[in-house]
């Protein structure tokens, strides 16, 4: 199928902008109203715009009517607590699809590895229309956490790294690259995350802020790495043989993964 891209995505499927200052806005993301929805780890949401205006989650192609992940609803509740917010979403110009801020707690290098996936952003989108990606901008402080992007989930050299102080903003094609945050913090993150269709306004707001799309890769010790690999793999292959064994016998753990072995996704 064929969709409106923007160019600036053709040669790693992100882009790195300006950093936004993040201290001249007050914490709105404090006073929010969360609910629970699990992705790439220990996470609650704050839905600022839904499928149709309720404070939930679910894909827009859950709904009825079905629609892909574009029009966006605004959720009075989470809107009326986090004006700024809502106005830095809607800055772009574009067409929005799920607005929303995620509460992540901490994790290890492991775990974001094994939870690395690609989003379902384009499930009913029409073809000729604009490819939707998603725009991560960090709230909280969080120097020591990344945002790990890979081309392929199961090789590490096309793994990127991006680094997460408050402020940063990168624009990602999750559609294109598994990605997870690593967040090693003892406190949780948050992040406001924003689905945008691609097309002139997109494009001309991220021009507007010195989008590079190659940076270099936060470095992490060689050795930790390898272990970090090895035990995100050994933990696929126990999913992937328990899967098997609850195929074979429906009644094998109670029908029910350990929640470890869960894939958390943000479909």
């Amino acid at each position: 199928m064929t969709y409106v891209k923007l160019p600036i995505f053709e040669q790693t499927g992100y882009v790195v902008l300006d950093s936004y200052d993040q201290l001249r806005d007050s914490r709105e993301w404090e006073n929010l109203v969360f609910v629970d929805w699990k992705s790439s780890g220990d996470t609650r949401f704050a839905p600022l715009a839904s499928a149709y205006g309720q404070m939930e989650c679910d894909g827009f192609w859950n709904h009825t009517p079905a629609k892909t992940d574009k029009d966006g609803v605004w959720v009075p509740e989470n809107v009326a607590l986090a004006p700024r917010l809502t106005e830095r979403a809607q800055e772009p110009g574009a067409n929005i699809g799920r607005c929303r801020v995620i509460e992540l707690q901490p994790n290890t290098y492991e775990d974001a590895i094994y939870n690395l996936h690609r989003d379902d952003n384009n499930r009913l989108n029409p073809e000729g229309t604009g490819w939707i990606v998603r725009a991560f901008c960090n709230l909280t402080d969080n120097r020591d956490s990344v945002m790990i992007l890979r081309e392929d989930k199961d090789d590490p050299a096309t793994e990127t790294r991006i680094p997460l102080p408050a402020g940063a903003q990168v624009v990602i094609d999750t559609q294109r690259l598994y990605h997870a945050v690593w967040h090693p913090g003892d406190e949780p993150r948050y992040c406001l995350i924003t689905s945008y269709e691609s097309g002139p306004e997109l494009d001309a707001w991220i021009s507007a802020r010195h989008p590079v799309a190659l940076v270099p890769s936060a470095p992490v010790d060689p050795d930790f790495a390898h272990q970090a690999y090895a035990a995100a793999d050994a933990k696929r292959a126990a999913r992937e043989a328990a899967l098997a064994a609850q195929s074979a016998d429906p009644t094998f753990g109670n029908g029910t993964l350990p929640p470890t072995m869960e894939v958390l996704s943000e479909a």
